[in-house]
């Protein structure tokens, strides 16, 4: 049993290392401020420690049978925004999770202050939630540009819909946050049809939105939600 198991992890390994260290993983800028990466390559950011080692071994394993595979090496970046998108059914927080544990990378989300309050709040900031004042006008901006702020490092995971229905339009508040805390949006599209996730590239705001958004939704514009008709890109 100890040798099969010692053979499974040596073969993980070797699976991780073939798909890490092929040629490739460089970024191509094609504009100032917005990049796309190389998908040949799934490099991640640096060792961290063995325990999160042990994670990213789990979340590997997850991925691969379940027949998952990743494009696009871990930007070096100590703060960002990731946009998690198509985002249709509760697995994708779950296939976000994962992603990130094989990047090496501690993903963080928003809830509401009163969620970690309480007797069980310091366990829900544990699981990466980043608590928000929505009590005051633009309390989302603020109290995210704050966590920014205070933050060594901080990755900040937001499904642009904002629901697992159908929605038109994206909520702006990703594209805000990453302006106001002065960090990029890092592009993770998430696509069903190929079960792939891709770290495609990243944007800086300009502040021009429009001008922003054509490239932006250059990188979600042939995902498939693992819900299609859920999943809809403004024009």
């Amino acid at each position: 049993m100890v040798g099969q198991a010692v053979a499974k992890v040596a073969n993980l390994e070797a699976w991780l290392r073939k798909h890490e260290n092929s040629p490739g993983g460089r970024r191509v800028s094609t504009t100032e401020g917005h990049q796309i990466f190389d998908p040949a390559t799934h490099k991640p950011a640096p060792f961290r420690g063995f325990l999160p080692e042990i994670w990213r071994y789990i979340c590997a394993l997850y991925l691969k049978l379940s027949g998952w595979r990743l494009q696009g090496d871990w930007p070096d970046l100590q703060k960002a925004v990731i946009l998690a998108a198509p985002h249709t059914s509760n697995w994708d927080g779950i296939l976000m999770l994962a992603t990130a544990g094989q990047y090496r990378i501690t993903l963080r989300f928003m809830g509401k202050k009163s969620l970690t309050e309480g007797p069980f709040g310091g366990i829900v900031k544990w699981l990466g939630c980043v608590p928000v004042d929505r009590s005051t006008s633009n309390g989302l901006v603020t109290s995210m540009t704050t966590a920014f702020a205070n933050a060594r490092d901080l990755f900040l995971a937001i499904p642009p819909e904002a629901t697992r229905a159908r929605a038109e339009e994206w909520k702006k508040g990703y594209y805000l946050i990453a302006q106001a805390a002065v960090v990029p949006i890092v592009f993770a599209v998430m696509d069903f049809a190929t079960k792939t996730v891709s770290i495609s590239g990243s944007i800086k705001p300009t502040g021009d939105y429009e001008a922003d958004w054509a490239l932006i939704r250059s990188h979600y514009d042939r995902a498939v939600g693992k819900h299609p008709a859920n999943f809809a890109l403004p024009a």
